[in-house]
């Protein structure tokens, strides 16, 4: 596979352009391109677009139009872990999960944008080899 760009698109309530305000306001995107039903959010230095649907869109295939977002995390590796929350918090934004470290290395914590699209920003720090 030859892929030229990755476009994560979410389903979501009945107006995907008052929806998008979350990852616009926190997490820097700006609308791009926006339609009846359809909302695509753009951020430069992360090389892809995250794109909102209105559930019922006839344009879906007929067993996907009422399907609402589950199970998928939108992740954001970041430098300054500890100030992005921070500056969040600062903001009102809930904390869904918080600042965690794994033992692989993982440090995350999320929050969850009114669509119900979990956002998680991390940082990797790979545990040393002995």
């Amino acid at each position: 596979m030859c892929s030229t760009r990755c476009q994560p698109q979410w389903c979501c309530g009945s107006s995907p352009q008052r929806r998008d305000g979350a990852v616009v306001e926190h997490f820097g995107f700006r609308e791009e391109m926006a339609a009846d039903g359809f909302a695509s959010l753009a951020r430069d230095d992360v090389g892809m677009n995250v794109i909102f649907l209105r559930r019922g869109l006839d344009t879906l295939p007929a067993d996907q139009r009422d399907e609402h977002t589950a199970g998928l995390i939108l992740a954001f590796v970041v430098e300054d872990l500890e100030g992005e929350l921070a500056r969040l918090r600062s903001e009102g934004v809930a904390i869904t999960m918080p600042l965690t470290d794994e033992e692989w290395g993982e440090r995350a914590f999320q929050v969850r944008d009114p669509n119900g699209v979990i956002v998680q920003l991390v940082d990797w720090n790979a545990p040393t080899s002995r």
